[in-house]
């Protein structure tokens, strides 16, 4: 079932309120996969109060140090964002988007990424992203409370869950893991050429990211490219 494939990852929560909440919004949907970076207090007694009837959501949730930690088997990572942005990851609204996520969902796991209370994602969290998704709002209030934002997501999903075909063919896309890998790979053969200016690598690196991103290579594309990364620095006969 395609719903257990689904991570709802909390960066660095500063409520624990809200990863309360959060594990109720998720669980009512039918999903059951927590992940908490970073939480400021966890477990909490607010947080078990909130979490009321999914207590067992909140407590086997898991807890990591890092987002690079957490989407490490993710195949597919969807950061939230409540503003516009300006970068080159793809941004839509999550009711455009969730059946192609849910259709993703079939045979690999995705990440679907919150940030803080207060900042939303970073940059470098947003790095680690294929693509963003936002919820319509009004203008004059249009920041959502962390744990709706996860309730208004995890109900788009699983109205997806619904709509689905079965048997819908779906790629294998390359982890999380596999992507760092590959981009560390990219960014030593670009410094080795020359190509990268080695005193600021990271500019045109996070554009090198967002562009294979939004291909979101499977396994045996990143294979492939990183095969030719190889055979640039392999020694050459004269």
């Amino acid at each position: 079932m395609s719903h257990d494939n689904i991570e709802f990852v909390l960066v660095e929560p500063s409520h624990p309120g809200n990863v309360g909440a959060a594990a109720r919004a998720i669980g009512t949907m039918g999903f059951k996969n927590l992940v908490l970076v970073k939480p400021t207090k966890h477990p909490h007694p607010e947080s078990r109060a909130r979490s009321s009837g999914a207590l067992d959501i909140l407590l086997d949730a898991r807890v990591c140090d890092t987002l690079e930690e957490a989407i490490a088997d993710s195949s597919l990572v969807i950061g939230t964002t409540a503003r516009q942005r300006r970068i080159s990851v793809p941004i839509d609204s999550i009711h455009e988007c969730t059946q192609s996520i849910f259709e993703s969902s079939l045979k690999q796991k995705v990440s679907i990424i919150f940030g803080p209370e207060t900042s939303g994602l970073s940059n470098n969290d947003i790095d680690r992203c294929n693509r963003l998704v936002y919820i319509p709002t009004g203008e004059i209030h249009s920041s959502l409370n962390l744990s709706m934002a996860v309730q208004v997501i995890a109900y788009q999903l699983n109205l997806a869950f619904f709509g689905l075909e079965e048997g819908q063919e779906t790629r294998d896309l390359a982890s999380g893991k596999e992507m760092e890998l590959f981009y560390e790979h990219l960014e030593d053969v670009l410094l080795e050429t020359g190509f990268l200016n080695p005193t600021n690598p990271k500019q045109l690196m996070r554009r090198l990211k967002a562009l294979f991103n939004r291909a979101q290579l499977d396994d045996n594309e990143v294979n492939i490219m990183r095969g030719i990364l190889t055979s640039y620095q392999k020694p050459r006969v004269k």
